[in-house]
């Protein structure tokens, strides 16, 4: 004999309310760079990874440079995700939220380049110092730093430094700099921008 009792039933609607939380894996994902800088501890790595997960990431593949180091002293990580792009604000917030530094965010990277000389006490008047002013102040990512100094570390020394910023904002970025060269008493050498002759 065939049980008559009615089974509940989930309709398409109820179905799709459930759904909406989770994350889309259908066709709508598209894929995004994160560029993170890591302490160098234990941990860390996954720590930043959870936070991708959590809000609808996949994992496409991470690089984890340990041999390098940041102006900061942290590791720099390449992370390529994807994820729909209604989600991908939500994972960036996240990632700050949870203390982890984001350096670039897929669309929203550096638009120019700069690149300045300082010279003078480099080392004494703290280097690591004057490149988190420079980070902060003119709201720039130093992606390259290169030190010279040949009187040892009580002379004085060369640092050529080179900005990933917004597009349009060179000026700004190059009076900031200014600025902080002043406050330390270094010597700002300055490209010339936009085709300008001497």
């Amino acid at each position: 004999m065939v049980d008559d009792a009615e089974e509940p039933v989930e309709s398409i609607e109820d179905a799709a309310d459930e759904s909406a939380d989770e994350p889309e894996t259908d066709g709508g994902v598209r894929a995004y760079t994160v560029r993170l800088e890591l302490v160098d501890e234990p941990g860390e790595l996954l720590r930043a990874l959870a936070p991708i997960a959590d809000n609808g990431g996949n994992l496409l593949s991470i690089h984890h440079e340990r041999g390098n180091i940041t102006p900061r002293g942290h590791i720099p990580v390449e992370v390529d995700l994807e994820c729909p792009p209604d989600r991908f604000d939500g994972i960036v917030d996240a990632l700050r939220d949870a203390g982890v530094n984001v350096i670039q965010a897929g669309a929203e990277h550096y638009g120019e380049e700069v690149s300045v000389v300082l010279v003078g006490q480099l080392v004494e008047t703290d280097l690591s110092d004057t490149l988190s002013r420079i980070e902060d102040e003119v709201d720039a990512v130093v992606i390259d730093l290169s030190l010279a100094a040949p009187e040892g570390t009580e002379g004085v020394a060369s640092a050529r430094i080179r900005l990933a910023i917004d597009s349009g904002r060179a000026d700004a970025a190059l009076g900031a700099i200014r600025s902080i060269g002043s406050d330390k008493e270094l010597t700002v050498v300055e490209p010339l921008l936009g085709g300008e002759t001497a």
